[in-house]
């Protein structure tokens, strides 16, 4: 039994193997242009271009589209049906050898027919690097430009400037690309020129032969080796460049097959993905004997002490079986048509993800640090768990299951060094980093006083006249009108008749 759980487990291994190493789609355009027509020929380009189209033939890649002596129109199409081909594609790699010039900042790759007697004349006799560029823009995982074509450039030399103040350098000028996910590989940094070399290589081509499809190797750690090689065979003379940036994940052109180096040194990615993809073979299988196959191979590192956890979790339920069995056994046939006397006490809840409690747990462990995860870790892929890894899937931009604990969303998260999903304060409490803090209570404002309004004084009152004064003010006003009409119609003046009346009413 065992002999057979553990055939079907290297049976199903190397299936998967073969499937997920050539599972991505991966292309490559070569060009290497040698026979020049109005400049002196170039010695190993085209011996460069067709040793790189082999290195991509023998890397399994799907399509590789390798030309020499390239004119305008055969490049402006090559360029245009590779485009086509870089649609659904994961990797696509476009490599030139040939001549290069940069003039007012854009670089340029040179056909064998170019005509570049002024500096305007780039535009319709070259290729700008920016349409190449335009020619991988489909492919989804990786787009890398490989420029040996950083020569000391014939065409500079004798070149006229149709304005004063338009550069023409030796050789290119680096570039930062514009889309993610995206490298460029000069063969020399910016504004130096590359040996075109002595051998049937150039030192550049010679270096990235022996390291670029090496298997399983990050593609920055590949270009960073042959920048090394390159430097020494030149005596620090020309040093390659890379311009652009790829994200966290490990990038080899070629997916690596080798298990862990056996001098007990850490696992490569490649030995991790592997360790990873028989772990869930053995959790497949879900039996004792798959699980000690794995240790047999894996007898130390993180994924061994899961499946030692999952032997015990295995153990636990074989002895909560036995009593039920031997109480079955007891009761014999004639007791009651085999009823059991005694039953075994329910067993904990075991968590419905497939990895088990130990899986869960450490899924729990590694949302904790990130901050999405609140709860006690208690390897219960409950709903608090499944919300934390749906939440870290909206705050990561990762399409995790979470449905269940799996081993991909253990390396997904454990791949983030810092915090994912924002820090939650409840009310009276701030973010402060990673903590909350208690925010201060608001000072009152104080209020300007308002100004005192000195109240009015009081209108000092008027006695009321007493009732003789009253009547005799009233007949003075009677007397006072009889007169004023009187002396009005004898011709007196309006201020003469009041005056007189006036002098009447008050006894004078």
């Amino acid at each position: 039994m065992r002999s057979a759980a553990a055939f079907l487990l290297a049976f199903l291994t190397i299936c998967l193997a073969g499937s997920e190493a050539f599972a991505e789609k991966r292309v490559a355009l070569v060009i290497g242009n040698s026979a020049y027509q109005n400049v002196p020929r170039l010695a190993n380009t085209v011996n460069d271009a067709r040793a790189v189209a082999d290195m991509f033939r023998n890397a399994k890649f799907d399509v590789v589209a390798a030309w020499q002596d390239q004119g305008i129109v055969e490049m402006r199409r090559m360029l245009r049906e590779f485009s086509d081909r870089s649609r659904g594609a994961d990797f696509a790699v476009v490599y030139y050898a040939g001549h290069g010039i940069e003039i007012d900042g854009v670089n340029y790759l040179i056909p064998i027919d170019a005509v570049l007697e002024r500096d305007r004349d780039a535009f319709d006799e070259a290729i700008p690097l920016e349409r190449v560029l335009q020619t991988i823009e489909p492919a989804s995982k990786l787009r890398l430009v490989i420029l040996d074509a950083c020569r000391d450039n014939p065409f500079g030399r004798d070149m006229k400037r149709t304005t004063a103040s338009r550069a023409i350098t030796r050789g290119l000028i680096g570039v930062e690309p514009s889309k993610p996910n995206t490298l460029i590989a000069f063969a020399a940094k910016g504004g130096s020129t590359a040996d075109d070399g002595t051998s049937s290589h150039s030192p550049f081509t010679t270096a990235l032969l022996n390291h670029l499809t090496t298997p399983g190797l990050d593609l920055r750690k590949a270009l960073g080796l042959v920048r090394d090689e390159v430097m020494s065979a030149t005596g620090g003379r020309q040093e390659p460049f890379v311009y652009g940036s790829l994200g966290g994940n490990d990038v080899a052109l070629v997916p690596g097959t080798t298990a862990a180096a056996s001098s007990g040194g850490s696992p490569t990615p490649s030995a991790q993905a592997d360790t990873r993809r028989d772990y869930e073979l053995a959790l497949q299988l879900g039996s004792r004997e798959g699980w000690e196959s794995f240790l047999g191979q894996y007898p130390s590192g993180f994924y061994s002490d899961l499946a030692r956890g999952q032997l015990r979790r295995l153990s636990a339920e074989d002895g909560r079986g036995k009593p039920a069995e031997a109480a079955k056994a007891t009761a014999g046939p004639g007791s009651g048509g085999g009823q059991i006397a005694a039953l075994s006490p329910p067993s904990a809840p075991v968590s419905s993800a497939p990895g088990g409690a130990d899986l869960a747990r450490a899924i729990q462990s590694e949302l904790k640090r990130v901050g999405c995860f609140t709860e006690t870790i208690n390897g219960d892929w409950a709903a608090s768990s499944r919300r934390s890894l749906e939440a870290f899937n909206k705050y990561s931009g990762k399409s995790l299951d979470a449905k269940y604990a799996s081993t991909e969303a253990l390396d997904a998260v454990r791949a983030r060094s810092a915090r994912v999903c924002p820090l939650q304060c409840g009310r009276g409490f701030r973010a402060d980093g990673d903590t909350c803090v208690a925010t201060r209570p608001k000072k009152e404002v104080e209020r300007p006083a308002k100004p005192e309004v000195s109240s009015p004084r009081p209108t000092p009152s008027i006695a009321a006249p007493t009732p003789t004064a009253a009547a005799s003010s009233g007949r003075c006003a009677a007397g006072y009108d009889a007169c004023r009409d009187s002396k009005l119609r004898s011709g007196e003046s309006n201020n003469s008749a009041r005056d007189i009346c006036r002098a009447m009413c008050s006894g004078r």
